[in-house]
């Protein structure tokens, strides 16, 4: 069997994983496991590595005293023998809960079933003895349990708290196994098989429901993959379980690293199963970059070594969608809710990290370039935002339009009406007679009435308006406040030095394109502003991106040189903050943008930005993002202070990302070569 196709998420690193719970026939194990083999068959067509069923699932958890019959443990090891037997032929590896015996003692146990053999079996460490639960009265706790082995199913089975499951095939991933109240300890189980390399943690429990409760357990489980730097796969006892004197909701939900991944609908009358793919080389990315992961495993050394169950789980060589929402935009969440959360937030550390340098210089006065496009715009408003937090009248911000060769009427009326609306102190420096007269000092054709705008042309009028902005700064006695955003700091499209790479202070260094647009958006939104300044706002929202530095009938796009920045922005997330290899980015690109009708889209998304991008583009403009990401790097080496903003990462060199200026983009553009179909 050849490598899974680059439309398979297991090409990429994910490993598909699954939680389930079956309507329970209290004391019936064979039916039980009937109802657990309904479910591993409709995993293993769905290309499921790994499943999960609740805590003592093959008898039912509320069955008190009758945990200790030996009709029924019987009849728990006659179902794994049959279990074990059904699953031959089966990738898909299974995790049951069952009461099991071992040297005249009762055990709480996880048993491992995949492809015609039983594994191994885990028993539970802790057992709760308060409020509701009593389970020492029935059995004995797995802590020390270490090394044995059981016969099951006619096997030599490993049994123990030491057991960890890896898959030993092209498909490399490990798992660690813990029930219920194991988790809700200071200590759990599953931090330790994490720090012995298991990624993928499962817990299989029977919690009863209680107001609130819900909740509860889901901060565990999050706060345990985010700890443990992990997926978390949780599955509760739910329909069938006794209504003596508890009630079940048949909770099931996938974390990884704190996300949320999937769940389902409580309370359910009939079996229920959610699956996901889980990024396991995400997390091993994340383990490598967070040293203190592996000073705990230095530092908390286990008890006894674990011991690892190697199987051999092949993925189907169907085409598999990705199980995972994916955004479209890493920068700017979907969930209305967390988009103003984060615009809130995003505004603030603007806002705060100005504020906090003009403090700190001792200068009262702001110089800022206005042009009229969205990243002056925002910078003008936390400008204005932090001369207000800082008691300083916003006239002592000197805003100034300086039109060029190619500037619109459009961009330099809404610029002037912005300063208006902002009530900063405007002015205007036309900066064609300066630089017409450079051009004639440079002897550039320009000068000599020929239509030639190359880059020279470009850059001399971005260079006069940083020049001007710096001189005017040293006259008045002020900062000069940087208007680029993360995004063109990616890309190098700036004019370094004496342009607009340069300034005192950028409040928009770690804000992405795509994300200021949204930024604007709350502002314009949030009431503070009166109805016009809405209008302006909204209307800089809708002018086309570009540096107008071209004369022309139309406009100079930006996106058409460097690209989509929903496509760049979304390349640099994934390249910056996970280390991904271009080809995954680009199926993780794909998965998002293909089909424009499917998942949400940001809140106040326009309509026409609302479009879908085939492959063939996506491999186009991340070539194009690989070759100006590492040929720019020298622009980022030298960038002004600003703030990080997002949890994405920023790009100065004295925070997040440091690499030399002369590394080679070759490697990583081979990689997608060969890792994309065209």
């Amino acid at each position: 069997m050849g490598s899974p196709s680059f439309f398979s998420p297991y090409r990429h690193g994910f490993v598909r994983v699954a939680t389930a719970a079956p309507k329970v026939k209290l004391a019936d194990p064979a039916a039980n496991a009937q109802a657990v083999l309904d479910l591993v068959r409709q995993a293993d067509t769905a290309g499921v590595a790994v499943l999960v069923f609740p805590e003592l699932g093959l008898t039912g958890y509320s069955i008190d005293d009758l945990l200790q019959q030996d009709v029924l443990l019987d009849a728990v090891e006659d179902a794994i023998a049959d279990l074990a037997h059904e699953s031959a032929g089966l990738a898909t590896l299974f995790v049951v809960g069952a009461p099991l015996r071992d040297g005249g003692r009762l055990y709480n146990t996880a048993v491992a079933i995949q492809d015609g053999r039983v594994r191994g079996a885990v028993p539970k460490t802790f057992l709760p003895n308060y409020r509701e639960f009593y389970e020492r009265r029935w059995f004995t706790p797995g802590a020390g349990v270490t090394g044995r082995t059981l016969t099951l199913a006619g096997q030599a089975v490993p049994f123990g708290t030491d057991v960890l499951f890896r898959s030993i095939g092209e498909i490399d991933f490990t798992v660690g196994v813990e029930i219920c109240e194991d988790v809700w300890t200071p200590t759990p189980p599953s931090t330790g098989q994490a720090l012995a390399g298991a990624e993928i943690l499962l817990n299989l429990s029977a919690s009863n429901i209680t107001i609130g409760k819900s909740e509860t357990r889901r901060l565990l489980c999050a706060s345990q993959s985010s700890r443990a730097i992990a997926a978390y796969v949780y599955s509760a006892a739910g329909a069938g379980e006794s209504s003596t004197d508890l009630a079940w909701d048949g909770h099931v939900d996938i974390h990884e690293l704190g996300a949320l991944l999937a769940e389902t609908p409580r309370f359910s009358t009939g079996p229920v199963m959610a699956m996901a793919d889980v990024d396991v080389g995400r997390i091993r990315q994340e383990r490598m970059r967070v040293v203190t992961f592996g000073d705990s495993a230095t530092l908390s050394p286990p008890a006894a070594p674990y011991r690892t169950v190697g199987f051999d789980f092949m993925p189907p060589e169907a085409e598999l969608g990705l199980e995972r929402r994916v955004e479209r935009f890493p920068f700017t969440p979907s969930d209305p809710a967390k988009l103003r959360e984060n615009c809130y937030e995003a505004y603030n550390i603007q806002v705060q990290g100005l504020a906090r340098r003009v403090e700190a210089s001792g200068l009262s006065k702001l110089v800022i370039g206005v042009s009229g496009g969205l990243d002056s715009t925002q910078a003008l408003i936390v400008a204005a935002k932090a001369m207000d937090q800082l008691s300083l009248p916003r006239a002592n911000i000197l805003a100034y339009t300086l039109p060029g060769f190619a500037t619109s009427d459009r961009t330099k009326s809404n610029a002037w009406s912005l300063m208006k609306a902002m009530g900063v102190t405007a002015g205007e420096i036309d900066i064609r007679p300066a630089a017409q007269q450079m051009l004639k000092d440079l002897d550039h054709p320009f000068s000599r009435g020929e239509p030639v705008y190359d880059v020279t042309f470009e850059n001399v009028q971005a260079g006069l308006r940083t020049d001007y902005l710096f001189r005017l700064a040293n006259h008045h006695g002020g900062l000069v406040v940087g208007t680029g955003d993360l995004s063109e700091l990616a890309l190098g499209w700036c004019t370094y030095g004496v342009g607009d790479q340069m300034s005192h202070y950028n409040p928009n260094s770690g804000v992405s394109k795509t994300l200021i647009q949204h930024l604007i958006r709350f502002v314009a939104h949030s009431g503070d502003v009166d109805a016009a300044t809405t209008a302006l706002l909204d209307d800089i929202l809708a002018t086309e991106i570009s540096p107008e530095l071209v004369p022309g009938e139309q406009v100079q796009s930006t996106e058409s040189f460097v690209g989509p920045y929903a496509l760049q922005d979304f390349n640099l997330y994934y390249m910056t903050r996970y280390g991904m290899a271009p080809s995954k980015i680009a199926f993780l690109a794909w998965s998002a943008w293909h089909d424009e009708t499917a998942g949400a889209w940001p809140a106040g998304t326009p309509d026409a930005a609302r479009r879908a991008y085939d492959l063939p583009e996506i491999k186009r403009w991340l070539e194009l993002f690989l070759r100006r990401f590492f040929a720019n790097q020298f622009k980022r080496s030298a960038m002004p202070n600003g703030p990080k903003i997002s949890s994405g990462g920023a790009l100065s060199p004295r925070g997040d990302w440091r690499m030399p200026s002369d590394a080679k983009a070759d490697a990583w553009l081979a990689e997608l070569r060969t890792g994309v179909p065209d």
